[in-house]
């Protein structure tokens, strides 16, 4: 906690020290640009994840957006079949 507040405190600083009128204001807009700081893009905890087509069969390696997209296209298939299978049967009588 004490640490948290004493960072924040830091950075007010520093950005109060970065809006003083003497810095010219291509600098000052520069300075304002937020850093991306421990975002860890590129840091992978385990194995590297691969594309649903190279092993069709393990989903457990596959890419987050690769399950998801397979997983919403099965429940649709299974839910728009299981609605055509139960409606298949009631067709409308002609009256004559």
């Amino acid at each position: 906690m004490a640490t948290s507040l004493a960072a924040m405190a830091a950075r007010r600083a520093a950005n109060l020290t970065r809006l003083t009128p003497s810095i010219s204001s291509t600098t000052r807009a520069s300075s304002l640009i937020s850093r991306r700081g421990l975002a860890g893009a590129a840091d992978h905890h385990g194995p590297p994840k691969i594309d649903c087509w190279k092993d069709p069969m393990s989903p457990s390696q596959w890419k987050e957006e690769h399950f998801v997209i397979v997983s919403l296209t099965g429940w649709g298939l299974l839910i728009g079949g299981l609605y055509k299978f139960f409606t298949r049967g009631k067709k409308e009588e002609e009256v004559l």
